[in-house]
């Protein structure tokens, strides 16, 4: 979906402000949506401007570069932590699958396996 241009915006909301006409009028004049009429007037009266706002969907990373680094120096020091001991030792609050996905986009690879309760790994 493309924004519609600052120009556009300006003449959408003069054309408002002159009245005119109804802001479905306006719509119709310019061959624009309602809501974009709608919420060009709603920005300006809640912000006191009328540009493109930046959009930035999704969730914020909890992994930051920091984390990444200290990983890194972690497990060049003990390369066969665990995800569990690598999460508590960076106080991360993420989960496991998290740590994993990061490590592999970090090209580092995970090799600890911990063998079920119950089973002997003795001969």
């Amino acid at each position: 979906m493309k924004t519609a241009p600052l120009n556009l915006r300006k003449q959408i909301l003069d054309a408002y402000d002159s009245g005119e006409g109804t802001q479905v009028e306006v719509a119709r004049q310019f061959k624009v949506s309602l809501g974009l009429v709608k919420k060009l007037i709603n920005q300006r009266r809640h912000t006191g401007g009328i540009a493109p706002r930046q959009h930035f969907p999704g969730r914020k990373p909890k992994i930051l570069e920091q984390h990444r680094q200290h990983m890194r120096h972690l497990l060049a020091r003990q390369a066969d932590l665990t995800l569990a001991e690598l999460r508590t030792a960076t106080g991360l609050s993420c989960s496991l699958p998290a740590i994993h996905n990061t490590l592999s986009k970090m090209n580092l690879t995970y090799n600890k396996r911990i063998a079920p309760v119950g089973l002997s790994t003795g001969i």
